[in-house]
């Protein structure tokens, strides 16, 4: 492939934009595939209890936890080189998934698919930090997600369709969404030229006591989303007994909602500023965990977890807050050490949680309120307007510069 700089625009549709968008499309198709069917595949083929898919979870967000060796690999492999590689290891994973019906057999594919899921979500993050403009990158990242949501649309319209008309057995869906995924990462590889990084990337690991309010968020918001990911569609399953159909139907109107509203948010957020964006986010989950805690409507809860899945698109205010404090070379170490620390609580959580679940479901999703709250506490810090010089709202940035 040809090197080209990531602004210009040789072919029109040949640039980093479309190149994330288009492996983002393949990485949502196949994790919403993996995720739609994995509560009734669990439940009908290996008979998990609340503490298997807890240690399930947990175990998928270990490569999560072990995401800043991706640094380590950018010793001897391209970023975008990576994320080409790390997708087609993601649509390996989903293609076998329906194979291996027994506990031991979806710890191993899950974790499998997790390695490509977990890279690629790093380097995607770097690349979109290093590639998008400041001025656009919350817009440009709001198409991220509106592409995100575009493909998990396609994913449970034909989960839905095959699961209520043709009764088509797990194990082909899950084969065909792989082998798509890792045709389009083909068409990737051989369509695109490799862009030029517009800053020579440090290839170590980084933490810097400046970041420290973005770490802070970053962790929060893994053990938060834990809840979310994990338990809430357990609940529809388990509590309302939704069928694969509804399950899809219901991921199916979260992610038509992302992509029509996934660009506006970014430019809202382009708008408002990072530090109400953050807010209303908080606000918006804390109320949302109290009602999972004590619904007993099977709609009321399809509503909170729609609802749920929209505040989490404003998460791009955080990255949009690290690429406005950041030195330029540090992206790709923060963006995969950032991982690590959103999953520190993520490996742990799950299978804890789960045992909490047994005892009282409702305990669960008041945790996750409190850690809402928590989070708010700590988005009061992020400045109206963040620079390199101004990282925080309540002390002097300069006094963090040297560190």
């Amino acid at each position: 492939m040809s090197i080209m700089h990531p602004t210009s625009d040789i072919r029109g549709w040949r640039n980093p934009e479309m190149f994330l968008l288009l492996l983002t499309f393949a990485m949502s198709l196949s994790f919403a595939t993996w995720l739609s069917l994995l509560n009734n595949f669990v439940i009908e083929r290996a008979a998990f209890t609340g503490e298997e898919i807890g240690i399930l979870h947990s175990l998928r967000e270990v490569p999560g936890f072990l995401a800043f060796t991706a640094v380590f690999l950018l010793l001897v492999i391209r970023e975008q080189s990576l994320a080409l590689v790390s997708m087609g290891i993601m649509g390996l994973g989903v293609a076998v998934t329906g194979y291996f019906p027994t506990a031991i057999g979806l710890y191993c594919t899950t974790v499998l698919m997790s390695i490509g899921f977990h890279y690629y979500e790093t380097v995607q993050q770097s690349l979109a930090l290093q590639w998008f403009p400041q001025e656009n990158s919350a817009k440009s990242l709001g198409k991220l997600v509106a592409g995100k949501s575009a493909a998990a649309v396609l994913a449970y319209g034909l989960i839905w369709l095959a699961t209520t008309f043709f009764a088509v057995d797990y194990h082909w869906v899950y084969l065909i969404t792989g082998v798509i995924s890792m045709g389009l990462v083909l068409f990737a590889a051989l369509a695109f030229p490799t862009f030029a990084q517009p800053h020579v990337q440090h290839k170590k690991i980084i933490l810097r006591k400046r970041y420290w309010l973005y770490y802070a968020l970053t962790f929060m918001g893994g053990a938060r989303r834990q809840i979310f990911v994990v338990f809430a569609g357990f609940l529809m399953v388990e509590k309302f007994g939704y069928s694969v159909a509804d399950v899809a139907l219901l991921y199916l109107a979260n992610h038509t909602l992302n992509a029509f509203l996934g660009t506006k948010i970014g430019a809202w957020i382009s708008r408002v500023g990072e530090r109400v964006a953050l807010r209303v986010e908080y606000i918006g989950l804390a109320l949302i965990f109290t009602g999972y805690a004590f619904v007993e409507s099977a709609n009321v809860a399809a509503a909170l977890y729609i609802l749920d899945h929209v505040l989490f698109a404003m998460a791009i205010a955080m990255k949009t807050y690290f690429q406005k404090i950041a030195d330029p070379k540090d992206i790709s170490a923060t963006a995969a050490v950032s991982f690590s620390i959103n999953h520190i609580a993520a490996v742990v959580i799950p299978a804890a949680f789960g045992l909490i679940w047994l005892v009282s479901p409702g305990l669960v999703f008041l945790l996750g309120a409190g850690m809402a709250l928590i989070s708010l506490l700590l988005a009061t810090n992020v400045p109206v307007a963040p620079t390199p010089e101004n990282i925080t709202h309540w002390r002097s940035s300069a006094q963090l510069q040297k560190t």
